[in-house]
């Protein structure tokens, strides 16, 4: 152990990388989960409407952020050959496809009445989903364009200035979120409409930090970041290539977990809005953790640029030993003491009878909860590294392939043609959850991750090749 802390790649290696972007990520998830107590103490149609619509829109521009964040591989890849006049090419071309990105998700908005007609929820709480909606897919464009920009800082393992930029975020969208819900001082009562104002708003600021930085005269001189800002077929092309792939499992993993919520919704308004906390609980757990996982993506990326893959599986070693301690632990809080956490949730609105509904059945979804937790980790770290070295494509197909035939079919069968009830749904989708934590695990020590690579030879000064 003490060994593995102080080698290269070992736990402080990872950690160094990785503990900002779980920062980063904690203050996103943060974020979100204020913004659901608010809501929750707001009104219970509200936090009924929230996550639904909230994932939903999530859900339709999840492809084009999947597609962005692979920028973070060229930038590893390229790092680690020391190519950096590459760099800023590679963040260019995804801010590119950003623009396209915005463009699209934004033309959503005219379905959107459709769309939630069609998921068939109450009509009072339909109207709050399409509001919800429609501001979130509006501004869906910064979300997308600052995951791009990030990726010049995290592909370099400079993972600080990113974590800074969020927490920044973070401080100008809980207040703003709170008084635009409440209608605090100047602010109006806006309610839900008020949630997604502020959403919108920070993740605005935060692009418009990141743009700052990337352009700053030294990034500019080294990097080329404004001198490389000519559009490049030829790498825009490599990043479809692998890109897509990444951005069209993202969407699969989004929609299969959108579907999961929709269809709770047909079980009755208080099994949503249980289901809703419970999972708004659950994301506190999993989203820091995404900070580990494109911490090791980054190092394995880094390692595969430099002819050394050996590297990146002591850095995927050492990353699994973090996470399943951390999600150890969680379980333990989540089996054993999921009341004081629950209780956050409890809204002034609910009555005596409905919240003990709420608790009795939300302290038996936190145990499948805790069952997420530990294939959680081997999902997060496993993808991580064969991503990290452009096994796209395989993650693409196991994720379509379990999705549709581990949750999105049985879920659906066993609620609308079976009758099944709530506990029914929620082990299906830990069975889901297992099936994909272990297909990451087994593809990885395979070991064919080690031999690809997404950037081209050309680019690789000769000593490494």
């Amino acid at each position: 152990m003490i060994k593995r802390w102080s080698r290269p790649n070992g736990y402080r290696s990872v950690m160094a990388i990785s503990l900002p972007l779980v920062a980063s990520m904690g203050s996103l998830t943060l974020m979100q989960f204020t913004d659901r107590i608010f809501l929750a103490n707001y009104s219970v149609d509200s936090i009924s409407a929230a996550l639904p619509a909230g994932i939903a829109s999530f859900a339709c521009f999840s492809i084009f952020l999947g597609v962005v964040n692979y920028t973070n591989a060229f930038v590893a890849q390229y790092t680690g050959a020391n190519a950096l006049n590459r760099v800023g090419s590679s963040v260019w071309q995804g801010i590119y496809f950003s623009v396209f990105a915005a463009v699209l998700v934004a033309s959503f908005v005219f379905i959107s009445g459709r769309l939630f007609d069609m998921i068939g929820h109450s009509p009072h709480i339909r109207s709050l989903e399409v509001q919800y909606f429609n501001i979130l897919i509006l501004g869906a464009g910064f979300p997308i364009l600052g995951s791009a920009m990030a990726c010049f800082y995290t592909g370099r393992g400079l993972t600080r200035v990113v974590m800074f930029v969020h927490i920044a975020g973070a401080i100008v969208n809980i207040p703003l979120d709170y008084c635009l819900i409440n209608g605090i001082g100047p602010f109006p009562e806006l309610g839900i409409v008020g949630a997604a104002i502020a959403t919108v708003a920070a993740s605005a600021f935060i692009v418009l930090i990141l743009g700052l930085f990337l352009f700053s005269a030294e990034n500019r001189s080294r990097f080329g970041t404004w001198s490389n800002r000519a559009f490049d077929k030829e790498l825009f092309g490599r990043l479809m290539r692998f890109g897509l792939p990444s951005g069209i499992q993202f969407f699969l993993e989004i929609f299969g977990f959108t579907f999961f919520i929709q269809m709770l919704g047909r079980l009755g308004d208080l099994e949503m809005a249980t289901s809703n906390i419970v999972l708004s609980i659950e994301s506190l757990a999993f989203l820091p953790m995404v900070g580990f996982h494109i911490g090791n993506a980054t190092l394995v990326g880094q390692a595969i640029g430099r002819g050394c893959p050996e590297d990146g599986v002591y850095a995927t070693t050492s990353a699994l030993h973090i996470t399943l301690v951390y999600m150890t632990l969680l379980a333990v809080f989540f089996v054993f003491l999921p009341e004081p956490i629950l209780y956050l949730f409890k809204a002034r609105y609910y009555s005596p009878e409905q919240y003990a509904e709420i608790m009795n059945l939300g302290v038996i979804l936190m145990r499948f909860v805790a069952v997420f937790c530990f294939f959680d980790a081997l999902n997060l770290i496993y993808s991580g590294a064969i991503k990290g070295a452009g096994d796209t494509r395989f993650i693409m197909w196991t994720v379509a392939a379990l999705s549709l035939g581990g949750m999105i079919i049985p879920v659906y069968i066993a609620i609308e043609v079976m009758g099944a009830g709530i506990y029914t749904a929620w082990t299906l989708a830990s069975f889901y959850a297992g099936a994909l934590g272990m297909a990451f695990m087994l593809r990885y020590r395979q070991g064919k991750w080690k031999k690809m690579r997404v950037i081209e030879s050309r680019s690789v000064p000769a000593e490494i090749i």
